[in-house]
């Protein structure tokens, strides 16, 4: 039967009492983690938030009644217990902070029964992810989660305070928006005061931090939610956190600066972690001729190398038909991976085909020097040297090489170079790699829309000295444009502004709207801009990204209270469901049925 709080306080949470407490009396609430009955003394293990203390009744220290009631504690059981701080009795456990103490109780509350929960609460449960979801409540009791979610807390802290310090405004801006579709798909909110219309949550706060700019707020922060409804991965989520950043009258290095500083201040704050400064800057060309990403994980080598002038002789057909198309012919060097079983080779050619390859040419080199290899009949001997010496291969090394469009022999090679480093062991979690990405292309060409789309947004400033190809030669114009990039996850990204009516309607241009067409979505900004507006830039960090990599998780999915899973759809509330009918007439909505 569960009993009130009447009376009590808690003094301490469980891992706030220190060896300078023994003698003292402590009031504990929490949760039964285990429960041990030797017959004359029951020991109970108490958790809460900040860790566990270990609770020791004995007949004497308390009443028959409480000593009686101790032996019916089950895990998961809420209660409150008063009693006499002591050094432990039996062994320390030196796992727990509290591992050298434990509390002689003497007075018990039960404040709340619980059933057995459908899996244990404990450190790293091997527990199946839809069953921890579907129960989120129990699964964010777990030790893990909890500090996961405690860093969050203390980084969004962090970041307040540092931004007031260095002059920031926190600003809240719209959630119920109009709806831009340029970039990913909007999460569409119906009206029912203007039947027929529709908000648009916001994918972020851009267009409003630029208009905080015109109206002269300088500095500006916000930790933004944000809404894409977009495909899933281990670290995306329809809904997430943007620690989201516009500042005045500042250019490329203004912005570096003040980040750098902040991630420093967070590193250390947060993890003990020095974060050398300044950290160290690559084009996006060098970035993905070096790693094939614009996301490059710098914790181990295995760079790429483009071997087109080396085999444009070659007969071989797949590297010949490469380069009569205008592609490349790259190769990466894993080092002492000559052995890998011919099966596993096989493997790493159709996980190279998801990426979009026909398939991978490869050369192993025996510890004694011979040269096993898919294409060894289609070069000459003189070739086939120059082509190892090239990759720098030594004698137990595996090449491996992509033949295609360049942009795909990037995109197959930089994933194929992650995949083997995750196989051979080079990813440490304990290793902080920063790289700031610049010179982004301003524009890409989508064969899908036949027509050019901003690689960033369409607010996004050209680089000066590349602005006279703006007209003739689009593709060819680098963007001010920055992401920062921690072990190979880009964590945040940003630009400097157009701020020039002159270049706006060059961009917009370059894109393909109408002057009408630019008006209809943006007219609300490109007015604002008649009014006078600064020079201005942003960036926008991915909150859930960046503590997921600061907690060493796997995905962001362990650093959100309540996730959803792939499908967008929420385990534990059954969301998204079904509405009334009634709701959906006040809104004129008829739902149709769609066929398979």
């Amino acid at each position: 039967m569960a009993e009130s709080m009447k009376g009590l306080h808690r003094s301490h949470r469980c891992a706030e009492v220190t060896k300078e407490m023994i003698g003292s009396k402590v009031t504990l609430m929490g949760w039964v983690q285990k429960t041990r009955n030797k017959g004359g003394i029951v020991f109970v293990d108490l958790r809460d938030r900040s860790g566990i203390m270990q609770l020791i009744f004995e007949n004497g220290s308390i009443d028959e009644n409480g000593f009686e009631r101790a032996g019916h504690l089950r895990s998961e059981f809420v209660i409150a217990v008063t009693g006499i701080v002591e050094k432990r009795s039996g062994a320390v456990n030196e796992n727990l902070k509290t591992g050298e103490l434990e509390v002689r109780v003497d007075s018990l509350r039960i404040l709340a029964e619980a059933e057995t929960p459908p899996f244990p609460i404990e450190e790293n449960a091997k527990t199946r992810e839809e069953l921890r979801l579907k129960y989120r409540y129990l699964d964010l009791r777990r030790p893990d989660l909890q500090r996961n979610l405690m860093m969050r807390s203390q980084v969004t802290t962090l970041v307040r305070q540092f931004m007031a310090n260095e002059g920031f405004l926190e600003i809240e801006t719209p959630t119920l928006c109009k709806s831009t579709p340029e970039g990913a798909r909007d999460y569409l909110v119906p009206s029912r005061v203007h039947p027929g219309s529709f908000y648009a949550l916001p994918q972020s706060p851009q267009l409003f931090k630029q208009l905080l700019m015109c109206s002269g707020y300088d500095r500006y922060i916000q930790i933004a939610r944000c809404y894409r409804d977009e495909d899933l991965r281990a670290d995306r989520q329809p809904e997430f956190t943007q620690i989201d950043m516009e500042l005045s009258f500042v250019d490329v290095d203004d912005v570096i600066d003040v980040n750098e500083r902040l991630l420093a201040y967070l590193f250390k704050e947060v993890l003990g972690v020095e974060v050398a400064l300044p950290i160290q800057r690559m084009t996006w060309k060098e970035a993905m001729n070096r790693f094939g990403s614009d996301k490059p994980d710098l914790r181990f080598g295995m760079e790429l190398t483009d071997v087109s002038e080396v085999v444009k002789d070659s007969e071989f057909v797949v590297f010949k038909n490469a380069l009569e198309a205008g592609g490349s012919v790259r190769g990466i060097n894993a080092k002492g991976q000559e052995s890998m079983p011919r099966k596993k080779i096989d493997k790493l050619v159709e996980f190279a085909k998801g990426y979009g390859a026909k398939g991978l040419a490869y050369i192993a080199i025996g510890q004694d020097g011979t040269v096993k290899s898919s294409f060894a009949k289609f070069m000459t001997e003189e070739e086939m040297q120059a082509l190892i010496s090239a990759m720098q291969g030594e004698n137990g090394d595996l090449l491996l090489f992509a033949a295609d469009k360049t942009k795909l022999v990037w995109d197959v090679l930089g994933a194929l170079r992650l995949e083997l480093a995750e196989q051979m062991g080079l990813l440490d979690k304990n290793e902080y790699r920063f790289v700031w990405i610049t010179e982004f292309p301003l524009l890409e060409w989508s064969e899908e829309e036949n027509r050019f789309t901003a690689m960033h947004h369409p607010f996004t400033m050209p680089m000066e000295e590349d602005l006279e190809y703006i007209d003739s030669d689009p593709g060819r114009v680098r963007a001010k444009a920055y992401d920062i990039v921690l072990n190979g996850n880009e964590i945040g990204g940003g630009s400097v502004r157009i701020h020039q009516n002159d270049i706006q309607e060059k961009m917009f241009e370059a894109l393909g709207f109408t002057k009408e067409r630019a008006y209809e979505q943006f007219g609300f900004l490109l007015d604002a801009f008649k009014y006078g507006v600064p020079p201005h830039a942003g960036l926008a960090y991915g909150l859930d990204r960046l503590v997921m990599l600061m907690a060493k998780m796997d995905s962001i999915r362990d650093v959100i209270a309540f996730p959803k899973v792939k499908d967008a759809s929420d385990l534990m509330t059954n969301a998204p469901e079904r509405v009334e009918e009634k709701q959906l007439k006040e809104l004129g909505i008829e739902v149709e049925e769609q066929l398979d």
